[in-house]
C-alpha cells in the first residue's frame, strides 16, 4: 500500500546505568522505519543527513527494504547529533548536547514516487513541516503523527492546525496532559479527538499504551522484560510497528487497531533490549509472532 515515514535521522551517544554507546544510529525516522519494515515494504524514508553520515547505515537501511531516495544528503553539512544520559529510573534522562546541524534547516522533499503513499507516519518534527509534507501528498488512507513537549509549548497554533489533518495522534502521558491541560488521560484523549484525530494513542512507557476512539478504549500492557538497556526510540518503534501492521493488513477496523497497538508494543519491547536499533536489527517474523502471542497471554484469563 506504500508507507511514507518523515522524521529525523541522528547520530546518538547514549549512557544508561547498564552501558553506553557512541555515535550510534538514531532519530525518529530510523526507529519508525526499521520497526515498520518487518510488516510492509518498501518503507519510504524522507529525512536529511550530512556528508558525515556513515555509508554502513545506508546499507543497513537498504537491507531492510527501506527506500532512501527521499534521504537528502547535504555533503558539506553534519548530521544531527544528540547525547543523553539516563538515570536508574529510565523514564528520566538528561540531554548532554543537541547539535541540530543540517536538521535545523530541514525542508522535506517528497519524491514524486512517494506522493501516492496510502499510509504516512510523521515523526515529532516541527508541525509546520509536518503540514507541508501532507500538502505535497495525494489522499493518504491513514496519517499517524507524533509530537513533543517543545512543539506543544512553542508552536501551539501551528500544532493545532496540523493535528486537524491527522487520523491518529501518538503522544506520551505528559504530552497529552500538556496539550489539553487535563490530568485524566482518557478525558485528555477525548478532548484531542474533538480537535481532529479520530484515534489517540497515549504511550505510558513501562505501563504500556492506551488507544482511544469515540467508541473504543483499549489498554495494552508493556512486555515484562528482565533486561532493558536503552529506552531511546521505544515510542518511535511503537509507532512504526503500529502503522506497519496497518499498512500490511490494510484493515482499519477496531479489532485490527487493537492488534496494531500490540504489534507496536512488541517492536518497542525488542527495541529497548539493546542500544540504538540493535534490538530490531536481526529479528525474524517468527520471533515477532512469538512475542505478540506472549503479549496476548499477559491479559488473558478464563471466566468461571
Amino acid at each position: 500500500m506504500g508507507l511514507l515515514v518523515v522524521g529525523s535521522v541522528a547520530i546518538d551517544s547514549i549512557e544508561t546505568p547498564f552501558g553506553s554507546v557512541k555515535d550510534a544510529l538514531g532519530g525518529s525516522a530510523i526507529y519508525i522505519s526499521v520497526a515498520a519494515s518487518y510488516f510492509t515494504a518498501p518503507v519510504r524514508l524522507v529525512a536529511v543527513v550530512g556528508g558525515d553520515f556513515p555509508r554502513e547505515h545506508i546499507r543497513f537501511l537498504e537491507s531492510r527494504d527501506i527506500d532512501v531516495d527521499g534521504l537528502q544528503i547535504v555533503r558539506e553539512g553534519k548530521t544531527f547529533r544528540w547525547g543523553g544520559r539516563y538515570h536508574y529510573d529510565l523514564n528520566m534522562r538528561d540531554s548532554l548536547y543537541t547539535e541540530l546541524n543540517v536538521f535545523e534547516k530541514f525542508n522535506p522533499v517528497v519524491p514524486s514516487a512517494y506522493k501516492n503513499s496510502a499510509y504516512v507516519c510523521l515523526g515529532n518534527i516541527d508541525p509546520t513541516l509536518q503540514r507541508q509534507v501532507l500538502g505535497r501528498l495525494g489522499k493518504p488512507r491513514l496519517v499517524v503523527g507524533d509530537t513533543m513537549n517543545y512543539w506543544i509549548e512553542h508552536k501551539p497554533k501551528e500544532l493545532a492546525e496540523t493535528i486537524k489533518l491527522m487520523d491518529v495522534l501518538v503522544v506520551n502521558e505528559s504530552e497529552a496532559r500538556l496539550l489539553t491541560q487535563e490530568p485524566n488521560l482518557i478525558k485528555a484523549a477525548k478532548q484531542i479527538i474533538k480537535t481532529g484525530p479520530r484515534i489517540v494513542i497515549i504511550k505510558k512507557g513501562e505501563h504500556g499504551a492506551v488507544l482511544v476512539t469515540e467508541q473504543t478504549i483499549f489498554s495494552a500492557p508493556a512486555y515484562p522484560l528482565e533486561n532493558i538497556n536503552d529506552p531511546t526510540g521505544a515510542g518511535d518503534a511503537f509507532a512504526g510497528g503500529f502503522i506497519g501492521w496497518l499498512a500490511r493488513t490494510d484493515d482499519l477496523s477496531a479489532e485490527n487497531l487493537k492488534r496494531a497497538v500490540v504489534y507496536g508494543s512488541t517492536l518497542a519491547s525488542f527495541c529497548v533490549e539493546k542500544f540504538s536499533v540493535d534490538g530490531m536489527k536481526d529479528l525474524t517474523y517468527l520471533q515477532i509472532q512469538d512475542r505478540y502471542r506472549s503479549f496476548m497471554q499477559l491479559s488473558r484469563f478464563d471466566e468461571r
